[in-house]
């Protein structure tokens, strides 16, 4: 994945250094006094936002998604739930996420349940790791209704999926894009070598493109048309 060089938050470090390199009668200091005469008080600028990329990231990723909408706009898109709940909220190593994907016709029968553990990383990025659940997934079905349940898992028995990991960077002030890097996140499903990811987080959804290719680079399983789009429940 290439690195988002984003011209949003370059344009925000020059702001956030202005203040330093005028002073501070260059962001509002105090009236200058000459001569019984007082120049008028300048303008205070408006403070930088802060960024936190990680805080960002979190907030955008946790949530209850559909991709309902695409599926009746395309029938070679699946209507497919998403449900991604924060867990272990008193870990200083997180945070961590429950991730949980079923088809609506199927809910009790997920084909996908992974632990997410997200981390700031150089750049203004995250990196989300991906982890499998031990024994049975399916023990864990509907878990994101009751995230408590996870108390009684240790996350030191959970196993990384190597390779797998998705980078996210700004891609402008409220739209986070990235994916897997390379090849080598491994599978095996319907004959693949490797799969690849890709995703989109924006306030409102989540744009989500898995594929799996075979040893000569060719795909064999996921969407081909493009992404697929889920809408995030707005409670």
């Amino acid at each position: 994945m290439n690195r988002i060089q984003s011209p949003y938050f370059t344009r925000l470090s020059a702001v956030m250094g202005m203040c330093t390199a005028l002073g501070t009668a260059g962001c509002g200091g105090p009236p200058i006094v000459a001569a019984g005469s007082i120049e008028p008080a300048r303008p205070v600028a408006a403070a930088a936002p802060t960024i936190d990329a990680l805080r960002d990231a979190s907030a955008r990723l946790a949530g209850h998604y559909s991709s309902a909408a695409q599926a009746a706009e395309d029938d070679t898109y699946f209507d497919v739930r998403l449900h991604i709940v924060p867990i272990w909220p008193d870990r200083v190593d997180g945070p961590w996420f429950y991730v949980e994907q079923a088809m609506a016709s199927a809910l009790d029968k997920p084909y996908r349940q992974r632990i997410y553990r997200l981390s700031a990383v150089p750049e203004l990025r995250v990196e989300s790791v991906i982890y499998e659940l031990p024994g049975d997934p399916l023990q864990w079905a509907g878990a994101w209704e009751r995230p408590e349940r996870f108390n009684a898992l240790d996350p030191a028995i959970l196993q990384v999926r190597p390779g797998c990991s998705v980078l996210l960077a700004y891609a402008g002030p409220d739209r986070m894009t990235g994916g897997t890097e390379g090849d080598g996140c491994m599978s095996a499903l319907r004959g693949a070598a490797y799969a690849t990811s890709e995703v989109v987080l924006t306030p409102t959804g989540m744009e989500t493109w898995d594929r799996g290719f075979d040893a000569a680079n060719r795909q064999v399983w996921g969407a081909t048309k493009g992404p697929y789009r889920f809408v995030k429940d707005p409670q």
